[in-house]
């Protein structure tokens, strides 16, 4: 009998606390509105357009892009790609590159030749050669898949 009293009272006292432990409250924010993506294009070309940016930051900028759920659009690649030949980085250029066609995914035998086509000119203008110049699209000591036997 004490046992049960005790039970009683202590629901009585959580519900008087205001203790939601059995209970889950969901909560919505909304932070500000949503970006196009034209808006999103533009802000990430000012960002890797900016005059003193450093090495430091374009990484931080393709690192966030390749860290998000999309193929980033051509003119975001060649702002990266330009913002490397100021930094005078030739290796991060290469491995925008690497990481543009990883992003691809699934779909990259189309996206990325899509992508190539488009970003040609400003490879060419920067000299920056393509993985598939450099021969990095197919390793040499690769071994062959399994699912491929």
């Amino acid at each position: 009998m004490l046992r049960t009293t005790a039970g009683k009272l202590a629901t009585a006292m959580r519900g008087s606390l205001g203790v939601t432990s059995t209970r889950v409250v969901a909560v919505r924010c909304l932070h500000g509105t949503e970006e196009s993506a034209e808006e999103f294009d533009k802000r990430y070309e000012k960002y890797f357009a900016r005059e003193g940016i450093d090495g430091w930051e374009v990484r931080k900028g393709m690192n966030d892009l390749l860290g998000m759920d999309l193929v980033p659009s051509p003119k975001i690649i060649e702002s990266g790609l330009r913002a490397c030949r100021r930094v005078n980085d030739i290796a991060l250029a290469i491995r925008w590159l690497e990481g543009c066609k990883d992003k691809c995914g699934d779909q990259q035998a189309t996206l990325y030749p899509y992508l190539l086509e488009k970003i040609t000119p400003t490879l060419k203008e920067l000299g920056v050669p393509t993985i598939e110049e450099l021969g990095y699209d197919k390793p040499e000591l690769a071994l062959k898949s399994v699912f491929d036997m």
